[in-house]
């Protein structure tokens, strides 16, 4: 290819956690093995660039947040481009690949990316390269690492493709063409990755490392003939391997005195106002010998200027477990060094592009802090990690275990041992005793300590001053890879806090939590835009919650209650909730629903309980998605005829896609149409902000 070849293209990242800055970053580095250089800006800096005037390829990187919006970072680049004035070949002169990030689990999957992915072609920018839609629920790798693969050759088409637009020879940019197999078009980029395979071209140096066969596990291979998370078998241990480029070293460290004051938690937030209120209740709703336990919580909000709506959400800032912080500082040798401040800097001379200080990270602050409130290390850690970690590993088997896991040969040992099975870096460093990675590699690995959201269950109509909320305490079982079991990271410390509450009379050594004492909580509003009462009063609505999912519908009813106690005019249509547990007498967690039943404030109250076993002759439903089918002209009813809503609340994945599927039975049925049809009639009613969810995976 001639030398003076223009070989520039504008990456753009818009990323919420961090993922797609890091997929970004990513490209930026294998950009400059392939003679390229990757202008890389955050979508947001739109100071730094210039669509409507841009030349060159542009490859976007960007993730989807909440339930399908774009990244905070690329509200305004959206709503720019949204401008309904702008005319249909605005864009005509652009080329552009698009990679999208989003979890399956949820409705409007990648909806971040297929907006932006929409936007611009209807003002005529053009594909140089498939889109590409990764997903999380399966692992962002399956699409994201051949996405990348193939990006190299679609950039050098483009290329090709400029010059001839320029006047170069159309004989000799044919004939490379030719020679070039056109990847970029045949790759399916689709979820369903798992049967995607994908030849090396080539073997690059810079950013692939390829190692010979050495039969490093001779002797355990003739006892161990199953994989594990430290250990492989056949092709991957007799595989030369394909790992990532080592990621750059950027942060540098400085330990300093003990002297001082760590910053105010509300300094790590930038998503809003923060508060800190009193938990002033605690309730365990389920029995001790429940499957799970639910707990619901009561804040004390009068003080403050936290206002909600019911349906709304809040965040709680949580540490990570102080023991496994100790743990931590532990392996590392760090014991003694918990309580000094640090200084976190960017390393003068890193190779890293646009190296910065991490943002959640503060400037000066103890090494407990950064380790109990910045750093999520908890985090499943990410193929990068793995790479880097290799470094700090001095076994060889260990070393060699580490670089499988994150090479492309084992891409499944990675999402079996790591990533399905939750390994968190505490788990690494255990099960791999001779890695001894620096601080510095944890503060540019692990992810910012992401602030828990929960839905509220209350209404501050019928309860002012207070707001309520429910939980699951989220258990992780021991098992081979984790000989310990763990609590949620947030569930488990919220627990341990209000135990007081929940068991005032137990003795306890430690007096400055007695019961004078009220323990404190950092909170912030997430209000949900879409997931609230009907504003007209008159129109039905049916809930959905199974389970912890009842939580926002209790704030419904209480909220319905007091308008239909202040409103006695007023015209209120009927209302539904389907809720179902395991057990009856164990999990039923709000048995004052009927009370509800009883003042008109419900209408119909259907439940089910999986696990109890029943003498009747036809068994009774076990699941609200059954329940619901047994009430098919009423769902129609409400839905079609009297324009009703219809809210779903709890696990998406074994609930809320099981009462999508009923409900799109029932349309058929009842309508006389086909089933893609009646699908066309929920997708409207979600459209229409009729048929609205508050899901979790």
């Amino acid at each position: 290819m001639c030398c003076d070849l223009k070989r520039r293209f504008l990456l753009l990242y818009a990323t919420q956690k961090g993922q797609a800055k890091a997929i970004a970053e990513e490209i930026w580095q294998q950009a400059g093995a392939h003679g390229l250089e990757a202008d890389m800006h955050c979508i947001s800096e739109m100071d730094k660039y210039n669509l409507e005037t841009e030349k060159d390829p542009v490859v976007i990187v960007i993730s989807t947040t909440g339930t399908g919006d774009p990244p905070d970072t690329a509200r305004k680049f959206v709503k720019k481009i949204q401008d309904t004035t702008l005319p249909p070949d605005h864009f005509a002169h652009l080329q552009y690949g698009l990679l999208g990030l989003g979890d399956s689990e949820y409705t409007f999957f990648c909806n971040g990316g297929k907006t932006v992915d929409r936007r611009l072609q209807e003002l005529g920018a053009q594909h140089f390269y498939n889109t590409g839609l990764a997903d999380d629920c399966v692992g962002l790798e399956l699409v994201v690492d051949p996405w990348i693969d193939g990006l190299w050759l679609a950039l050098e088409e483009a290329f090709l493709l400029q010059k001839e637009k320029e006047g170069m020879s159309s004989d000799a940019v044919s004939s490379s063409l030719s020679a070039a197999p056109h990847v970029g078009h045949e790759l399916n980029l689709s979820s369903e990755v798992q049967n995607l395979k994908i030849e090396d071209e080539r073997v690059r140096s810079s950013d692939v490392l390829t190692q010979k066969l050495v039969d490093i596990h001779l002797v355990a291979l003739t006892r161990d003939t199953e994989p594990s998370l430290v250990h492989s078998v056949p092709p991957v241990s007799q595989s030369a391997l394909n790992i990532p480029a080592l990621p750059p070293e950027y942060i540098e460290v400085q330990f300093q005195d003990t002297h001082g004051e760590n910053p105010h938690l509300s300094s790590l937030i930038s998503e809003g106002t923060t508060f800190e209120v009193p938990v002033t209740k605690a309730v365990q709703l389920t029995r001790e010998d429940a499957i799970k336990t639910a707990l619901l919580l009561e804040l004390d909000i009068a003080d403050t200027g936290f206002d909600y709506q019911p349906g709304d959400a809040f965040c709680v800032i949580c540490p990570n477990n102080v023991n496994e912080v100790e743990e931590l500082l532990h392996i590392l040798g760090l014991s003694e060094k918990g309580e000094y401040f640090v200084c976190v800097k960017v390393k003068q001379g890193t190779k890293k592009k646009g190296a910065a200080h991490p943002q959640h990270i503060p400037e000066r602050s103890t090494l407990k802090f950064i380790l109990t409130w910045c750093l999520e290390i908890r985090a499943i850690p990410k193929k990068a990690f793995l790479r880097a970690l290799v470094e700090c590993t001095s076994d060889a088997g260990e070393k060699r275990r580490l670089q499988e896991l994150c090479s492309r040969q084992g891409a499944s040992d990675y999402t079996r041992f790591v990533r399905d099975s939750n390994v968190c870096l505490l788990d690494l460093l255990h099960a791999f005793p001779s890695c001894k990675p620096s601080l510095n590699l944890l503060i540019e690995h692990l992810p910012k300590l992401q602030a828990r959201s929960y839905s509220v269950s209350s209404s501050n109509l019928y309860q002012p001053g207070k707001l309520c909320f429910v939980f699951n305490i989220v258990e992780f079982p021991a098992c081979p890879i984790r000989p310990v079991s763990r609590k949620g990271v947030c569930t488990g410390w919220l627990a341990e806090l209000v135990a007081p509450l929940l068991h005032p009379n137990k003795n306890t050594l430690d007096t400055k939590r007695g019961s004078s004492s009220t323990e404190k909580i950092s909170i912030f509003a997430r209000p949900n835009n879409t997931f609230h009462l009907p504003a007209d009063p008159s129109v039905p609505f049916m809930m959905v919650g199974p389970g912890t999912g009842i939580s926002p519908f209790i704030g419904f009813l209480q909220h319905r209650q007091k308008l239909r106690e202040e409103h006695t005019d007023w015209e209120f249509g009927e209302t539904w909730l389907f809720f179902g547990c395991r057990h009856q007498d164990r999990d039923y967690l709000f048995k004052q629903l009927r009370c509800f039943l009883e003042n008109g404030t419900l209408t119909h109250l259907k439940v089910c309980f999986s696990r109890d076993s029943s003498a009747a002759e036809v068994a009774p439903p076990k699941y609200v998605q059954d329940v619901i089918r047994l009430y098919a002209k009423e769902v129609a009813r409400v839905l079609l005829k009297e324009r009703g809503y219809f809210y779903i609340c709890g696990d998406k994945k074994h609930m809320a896609d099981g009462v999508s599927d009923a409900v799109v039975d029932i349309l058929s049925v009842e309508m006389g149409a086909d089933k893609l049809e009646a699908m066309k009639i929920l997708a409207m009613l979600r459209e229409a902000k009729r048929y609205l969810q508050d899901v979790w995976s």
